[in-house]
């Protein structure tokens, strides 16, 4: 129901907004390029799916053989202490855990063709437990809020783009980035944990909680060790390098329960394609809509507003510019990744906007996209308190961006 408010609300907020450009400024060509970036976003939606069909029927593929060769049922055992925890409604050992446990893994990592396989695996997986069909469960609250809080270790696409930037030190934002994306996901586990009445002073929680932060110190320390022209290098190579080593053991695992791991792939395959031919109407529904919200100039009135009430009230407004990225991210990766770029072209990699748009586009996830995607695959109508709990924790990982950015670097 909150997505079906939204939707409606991108429609009308652009409708009323395009009307009001005409009357007051004469942009008789507004609406004409609303109607061409509903063609193109549409275009653009069918395309996304398009290129996922190759990719999920890739991975799909690869999990069918991890789950035959009993390498998804070992990881669910082994993640069961935590899990039991934070998805108290998937039974023990259930091979959604499994699934969950990859997804987190690949999304930590910055795999994003690999984790989107998986998360769509785990959705079919604790679709079957979901008693109410059309209604997201507890569980699949909890992974699209954590999925949406972004949690990454390894942001090596934002310092290729800071590199291709020319940015004098494309990895200066690793350690910033870092801290602003684990107070959103913190925030996020909090925030389901509350509406879900889970314990939060268990101690499993509490070790998994206090572990992220001591990972997140030891990664720190550790690229502080390596010269700063190698991390993205050293990044690079052990995201691949985690890819291969996940494939490998899928397959040698295979091997050893003596299945066909030819056929199993291919299993594996059809499910994919289905999926991403299943995704393809929800996707254009929500881009077609973000896409006219952005174009219409709402946007704009947006981050106008936002400027004018902060320094009304005596706040500095340096971080203001950069305030289109955060934005965006949440609508769409894309448009925000073109915030990003044309922060940096604009103000330069090095400059306090070019950096705190960087921060912004790693610190959290696109919130809609994930909706969109992963609810659509399985039919998923009534998304409860969803959408709450993921910009909650997006709104805590732009204001730590802000915080972290003030905090590192000179304005």
């Amino acid at each position: 129901m909150v997505l079906n408010y939204i939707w409606i609300g991108f429609f009308f907020i652009a409708f009323t907004v395009g009307i009001l450009k005409v009357v007051f400024t004469g942009d008789l060509d507004i609406f004409k390029e609303m109607m061409n970036v509903t063609f193109s976003s549409a275009e653009t939606a069918f395309k996304i799916s398009l290129g996922l069909t190759g990719v999920l029927s890739l991975w799909l593929g690869f999990m069918k053989i991890g789950e035959k060769g009993g390498i998804v049922n070992f990881l669910a055992h082994a993640g069961s202490p935590l899990f039991s925890r934070l998805f108290p409604d998937i039974p023990k050992g259930h091979p959604a855990t499994g699934s969950i446990f990859m997804n987190i893994a690949a999304n930590m990592l910055n795999l994003d063709n690999a984790a989107t396989p998986l998360g769509l695996k785990a959705m079919k997986e604790m679709q079957e437990l979901n008693k109410n069909k059309d209604t997201a469960s507890n569980s699949m609250i909890m992974f699209l809020v954590l999925n949406a809080s972004g949690l990454t270790i390894i942001p090596i696409t934002i310092m290729v783009y800071r590199a291709q930037q020319q940015a004098s030190n494309p990895s200066d934002i690793f350690i910033p980035l870092m801290l602003a994306t684990s107070m959103a996901t913190l925030a996020g586990i909090v925030y389901v944990c509350i509406k879900q009445r889970i314990r939060l002073l268990d101690k499993v929680l509490l070790g998994f909680l206090g572990g992220i932060v001591v990972f997140i110190a030891g990664i720190i320390i550790l690229v502080n060790a390596f010269p700063q022209e190698k991390v993205a290098v050293y990044s690079g190579f052990i995201a691949n390098l985690f890819l291969c080593a996940i494939i490998a053991t899928f397959i040698i695992a295979g091997i050893r329960k003596k299945i066909n791991v030819y056929e199993a792939f291919v299993e594996g395959a059809k499910e994919g394609f289905k999926t991403a031919v299943m995704i393809i109407p929800y996707l254009v529904a929500m881009l077609v809509a973000i896409a006219l919200f952005r174009v219409s100039g709402a946007m704009d009135f947006l981050i106008d507003g936002f400027s004018y009430l902060l320094s009304s009230c005596g706040f500095n407004t340096d971080f203001v510019p950069a305030l289109p990225t955060a934005i965006m991210k949440p609508l769409t990766g894309n448009g925000a990744r073109s915030m990003m770029l044309d922060a940096m072209q604009t103000y330069g990699a090095d400059s306090f906007v070019g950096r705190l748009s960087c921060i912004f586009q790693g610190s959290t996830d696109t919130t809609f996209y994930l909706v969109a995607v992963y609810y659509g695959a399985v039919n998923i109508r009534n998304t409860r308190y969803t959408i709450n709990g993921a910009l909650f924790a997006d709104l805590i990982g732009v204001i730590a961006a802000i915080f972290v950015c003030y905090l590192f670097f000179d304005v």
